[in-house]
């Protein structure tokens, strides 16, 4: 068959004219379309509806393109249904629909990528479909509260990729189940309103962690339940009410809570003492408690908080006070088996001989049986048992007992009978004196040392030759406890075997390049200067080498960190090719690669004889600071490795680079300037990590080199602070450490730079530097310009004088308007007071956390009616916008704001013939 012969060439240009005159799948016709089938669903028509143009109707806002991105129809009476191409809005970022009386079913909003802003609330919505907010990848803001018809759902665990999501409020709207535990998934989260639904379960354990200021569970309809003891993990807590739940147990020690100032906890069953730090929040302004069954002495709040107790707790007296000395051994007792509720309702008031169920007391009024028999306890026996020192019998037989017999019980004088049987009890059994009818039975690890595996004591045995109730020998049950423990030391041996093998599998020496190439694949980086990333997770103590360099086996995981193969980072850089080079340190280069799982990884390598023993000691702070400190803002480090005289480690990549190549050299690498919104959530991220540093952390570290060159940024433009060769430990309370100065030039306090003495201070100085090169995208130091601008904090403290001066600094392609600026004027007073020439006038990280959250937070498209949505009026003082929140929960409350002041201070110049920067090198 012949071959047909090809189409001229002008055909072929023809056919691809008349294609291109084609329309888009979508365009602002489809944008019109859509919005004149929403025109047509309302009643009445919105104001200002007419044409046939939406960008010019009234509360429509369109982009060049004529696509629209938003609609705001607030308040407006109107109701009817929304249609379902309301989707094909892709370029839609705001949508403002609350208090109207819109019905039927909520269309999907799927499609829309772009939403940011989606406003329902006070509406009649009968329906939400499954997917209805899949996808919305931008989403910050959803507001869905008071649509009572909804038919009952449940929050979509999708709603997870919405890991911008700022605000979720959806009270009244006919929620239940559980609340998902995806928290963790939104880093900027901040507040939670889910009040009026009927959510039930535990807290979600991906709440601790969180930023979450705002939390309000409050008045579900039957009730969260469980503990609140995660609530001392959210340390950026504001306001939480969780008013009307059935939540049990104690209230946690709140005292990471710097900044809680409204705590409503009525309504719950609640039990136990509160803890003393509660009373000592520095913030705290408004705690409701009535309507629990609270123990312990009376609670003595400040002068300045308003308490509310109500009538039902059991206070041990009706004033601040120490409770009656066989009350406090008792309420003892009961915070070692979780503060039951069932003691919690009968242990009311300062006399344990009241009527206080399970206890007895002789005609003195000493307490001397205690029987918790077949109460299905759990929890630990007490010592505080021993200051009952009357007791005679001692009943906790049949319970769910753990942990050990504490010694303390020996000391009892007059202790006849001691029943522990049936419990899950462990450890070395104390030796009672012969007057004591000891009885254990049913405990089959009770006599056994845990931790060590060694055996002392019987099993079952009673004191003074009595029988404990068993009639096996001892020699029998020993039997038995070593065949048990031998059983669980061969799986133990095994499983440990099979975990080694298939730990070597996934990271194992790899002998040839076709298991190489199947392993891991390199990946080509641009040559960008890079930087360094890493955040902790446990490292072993001592560095294990391994043997020849390239033969040495795999090692296992330890402490978190890995210790990888030499085998895998040559696979995974292309063996350390130039094409994979992220940039240069003064200690080695750093290249880029990706692990066989997809893991995108930085390593830094290093020769022990170019670094010297101050290198090797960089190397080793590092992965010593990366041991004990893990936070979303600290760059992880992934593993390390020895071969020879080389040293590696290895990081998460990072893949914007560091915020000095986005401020001073976005030009030069094709970016686009980082807007304010971008910096402002840069400082506040780099201001978490080193608040964490420095007193959040297991053990507190200073950095000694924040700048920006060690600020690296991911793919969301988020921070992490990376760097700590030259982390110091923090001294305890005011106390400064002396060391050889090492940092950068220009980022040096004064005291620092002149004594060689360091505190925390230390590093809020070089964050208020920083924060002064956000504002004016200017160096720290500049040689380019005239000396009297070179030095960026000297020149930057006469041009704060007012605000007009500070006007004229900042970086020109910031061009704000009058609220962008009046945020950074904020940001440029605080970077006043954190480079104040004395270190007691600088402010804490803490502080510098909380000016910096708020103008975070503020940056959310905003209008009037978006305002009344919230039910706040943005205009109001703080104390009358918390009256109005309250006025919607029957609560009230009293605030005191506080301020800060400092002063500002210059720096001291660089010496001569030093370089800009310097390290552990140089003068460690």
């Amino acid at each position: 068959m012949a071959k047909p012969p090809n189409p001229p060439i002008h055909h072929l240009l023809l056919f691809f004219f008349l294609l291109s005159l084609l329309p888009l799948p979508l365009s602002s016709a489809d944008d019109s379309t859509a919005m004149t089938e929403l025109a047509s669903a309302l009643s009445p028509t919105p104001t200002g509806w007419t044409g046939t143009n939406p960008c010019a109707w009234t509360g429509v806002n369109c982009d060049a393109s004529s696509r629209v991105t938003s609609i705001n129809l607030a308040s407006q009476s109107l109701s009817g249904t929304l249609p379902s191409s309301l989707s094909s809005l892709s370029h839609l970022q705001t949508l403002t629909l609350q208090r109207n009386s819109l019905s039927g079913p909520l269309p999907s909003l799927s499609n829309l990528a772009s939403l940011q802003q989606l406003y329902l609330d006070s509406n009649n919505f009968t329906s939400l479909p499954f997917a209805a907010f899949s996808g919305l990848t931008n989403l910050q803001t959803l507001s869905m509260s008071d649509n009572p018809s909804l038919a009952p759902w449940t929050i979509p665990s999708y709603l997870n990729q919405s890991t911008s999501l700022g605000t979720f409020y959806a009270s009244n709207a006919n929620i239940f189940g559980s609340i998902p535990d995806f928290f963790d998934s939104f880093p900027n989260l901040q507040s939670l309103r889910l009040s009026y639904n009927n959510l039930t379960g535990p807290l979600p354990s991906s709440f601790s962690g969180s930023e979450i200021t705002n939390l309000w569970l409050n008045n579900q309809v039957q009730g969260l339940s469980g503990s609140i003891d995660l609530l001392s993990g959210m340390t950026q807590l504001y306001q939480v009410w969780l008013h009307g739940n059935s939540f049990t147990g104690p209230v946690p020690d709140l005292s990471n809570c710097t900044n809680l100032f409204d705590l409503q906890l009525r309504d719950n069953q609640f039990t136990g003492v509160l803890p003393a730090s509660l009373m000592a929040l520095p913030k705290l302004a408004n705690i409701s408690l009535q309507n629990n069954v609270l123990q312990g002495p009376f609670p003595a709040f400040g002068s300045n908080v308003t308490v509310t107790l109500g009538s039902t707790n059991g206070f041990c007296r009706s004033s601040p006070g120490p409770c009656d000395p066989q009350v406090t051994a008792l309420l003892a007792v009961a915070r070692a088996i979780g503060y039951p509720i069932s003691l919690a309702q009968s242990w009311v008031g300062n006399d344990a001989c009241s009527q206080w169920t399970f206890i007895t007391c002789n005609s003195q009024g000493n307490v001397t049986v205690v029987n918790f028999g077949k109460q299905r306890f759990s929890g630990t026996i007490s010592p505080a048992f021993a200051n009952l020192t009357t007791l005679k019998s001692l009943y906790l037989n049949d319970n769910n007992l753990t942990g050990s017999i504490p010694n303390s019980l020996t000391s009892l004088s007059q202790l006849q009978v001691l029943d522990v049987s049936n419990n899950n009890l462990s450890g070395v059994v104390p030796v009672f004196p012969s007057t004591v009818k000891f009885t254990s039975v049913g405990n089959l690890l009770l006599g056994k040392d845990i931790s060590s595996g060694s055996g002392s004591g019987s099993n079952s045995s009673t004191s003074g030759g009595k029988s404990g109730g068993s009639s096996v020998s001892a020699g029998l049950i020993s039997g038995v406890v070593i065949a048990v423990v031998v059983f669980f030391g061969v799986v133990s041996f095994v499983s440990y075997k099979y975990y080694l093998k298939k730990r070597q599998q996934r990271f194992g020496r790899v002998d040839g390049s076709e298991v190489a190439s199947e392993m891991v694949k390199s990946v080509a980086v641009s040559d960008v200067n890079g930087h360094v990333h890493r955040h902790g997770g446990g490292v072993p103590s001592e560095l294990h080498s391994q043997s020849s360099g390239d033969h040495g086996e795999m090692p296992v995981f330890e402490g978190g960190n890995v210790v990888i193969s030499i085998q895998v980072l040559r696979q995974v850089t292309n063996n350390f090719s130039e094409e994979n080079i992220l940039g240069r340190g003064g200690f080695g280069v750093v290249y880029g690669g990706e692990l066989h799982d997809g893991t995108k990884i930085a390593v830094k390598r290093m020769e022990s004889g170019a670094m010297g023993t101050k290198g090797m000691n960089e190397f080793q702070a590092e992965i010593g600071v990366l041991t004990k400190v893990r936070h979303r803002h600290l760059v992880a480090l992934l593993g390390y490795c020895i071969n020879g005289n080389e040293r590696l480690l290895v990081y998460e990549y990072m893949p914007q680079g560091t915020l000095a190549q986005h401020l001073f050299e976005w030009r030069e690498l094709g970016y686009s300037p980082l807007t304010w919104k971008q910096r402002v959530t840069i400082a506040l991220d780099m201001a978490r990590g080193v608040e964490y540093l420095h007193g959040l952390a297991q053990q507190s570290f200073i950095h000694r080199d924040l700048k920006p060159s060690n600020i690296l940024l991911g793919d969301d433009m988020r921070a992490k602070v990376a760097d700590f060769g030259l982390v110091k430990s923090a001294p305890d309370g005011k106390y400064s450490l002396e060391t050889r100065l090492a940092g950068t030039f220009g980022y040096l306090a004064p005291e620092y730079a002149a004594t060689g003495r360091v505190t925390t201070k230390v590093d809020v100085y070089a964050f208020g530097v920083v924060l002064m090169e956000i504002v004016t995208g200017r160096k720290a130091l500049d040689e380019t310009v005239p000396d009297e601008r070179s030095h960026l904090v000297t020149w930057f403290r006469r041009v704060l004088i007012n605000k007009e001066s500070i006007r004229k600094a900042i970086d020109q392609t910031l061009e704000p308007d009058d609220e962008t600026f009046d945020s950074i004027w904020k940001v440029a007073e605080l970077a006043g007071h954190c480079t104040a020439r004395e270190p007691f006038q600088r402010p804490d990280m803490g502080h510098a956390v909380n000016v910096l959250g708020p103008l975070v937070e503020q940056w959310k498209p905003s209008s009037h009616e978006e305002e009344e949505s919230l039910g706040i009026d943005l205009h109001m003082s703080l104390p009358q916008a918390l009256q109005r929140w309250q006025s919607d929960e029957g609560t009230s409350t009293m605030f005191n704001d506080l301020s800060y002041s400092g002063t500002h201070s210059s720096i001291p110049t660089k010496p001569s013939g030093f370089a800009d920067t310097f390290d552990s090198m140089d003068c460690r």
